[in-house]
């Protein structure tokens, strides 16, 4: 009998232990998960966490030496919001206007980390309304006012598009430090600078060309590898009368282009 209330006994301290171990299991666990789920600090000027990495990288440069129609100005900005939506939570957004001498107005400059929905966050942790406001009244109505200048169409006589393009990639935001860079350029395509010209050739490509492969030479000699390992999406604007030398030769030698200075690149009209 005694022996019997012993086993009983030793059976509740050993339950007792067991229940301790797992309630402290369960507060650590608890804590663990709050302390990983909180966000991270960030800087309240470009919405970026606050580390010595950089993010992930998708920047929009639209080419406004050359006119568009107002329909095409509200496809570039369908085309922008569309970019805008698919922006993972932390990554950053950056839009340019492309100058005639390859520069990027600063008038135009949009460049703001993602700050994330409502929608997007653990509601367990963080208050999803107030997200969204944060993420409406930082980062979603200054992209809208840019882009009201953004798509207002401008012409100039030069077209650095390639060295617009290697000059940001060597910006310290926009770095081969940056993972997944990433450029979306809205353009004609139609280069005109003293790397090369499209134009010349009454519509059809110039006989005067210098090879892929001594253009690209001539970026990196310049740039360095600025672009390497950088995917390129290239919105076209059709000129009508370059239309076809637009999707046929100039896009092959494009392609040439991009293949030496490491760009993967890919196409689709506006």
């Amino acid at each position: 009998m005694a022996r019997r209330r012993r086993s009983r006994q030793k059976k509740q301290r050993n339950q007792a232990i067991l229940n301790f171990v797992l309630a402290g299991l369960a507060v650590a666990i608890v804590g663990f998960s709050f302390y990983a789920l909180q966000p991270e600090p960030y800087d309240e000027l470009t919405l970026c966490e606050i580390s010595e990495e950089l993010p992930p990288h998708t920047a929009i440069i639209i080419d406004k030496t050359d006119e568009y129609s107002e329909q095409q100005a509200g496809l570039i900005a369908a085309t922008i919001r569309r970019a805008r939506d698919r922006l993972d939570v932390g990554e950053r957004f950056t839009l340019f206007e492309l100058d005639q001498f390859g520069q990027f107005d600063p008038r135009g400059e949009f460049s703001l980390c993602n700050p994330g929905r409502g929608d997007q966050v653990n509601a367990l942790f963080r208050n999803p309304e107030r997200i969204e406001e944060r993420f409406n009244e930082k980062f979603d109505r200054p992209l809208e006012t840019v882009l009201e200048d953004l798509v207002v169409p401008k012409e100039a006589p030069n077209s650095p598009v390639l060295e617009a393009m290697a000059r940001l990639g060597q910006t310290e935001a926009f770095s081969n430090r940056a993972p997944e860079r990433r450029i979306i350029i809205i353009s004609d395509m139609l280069q005109n600078s003293d790397v090369f010209t499209a134009y010349g050739g009454g519509g059809a490509m110039p006989e005067a060309m210098p090879s892929a492969f001594e253009v690209a030479d001539a970026t990196m000699r310049r740039f360095g590898n600025s672009l390497d390992g950088v995917a390129l999406e290239i919105r076209l604007i059709p000129r009508q009368r370059y239309v076809d030398m637009q999707r046929g030769a100039l896009k092959d030698y494009w392609n040439q282009v991009f293949a030496e200075l490491g760009v993967d690149v890919s196409w689709r009209d506006l």
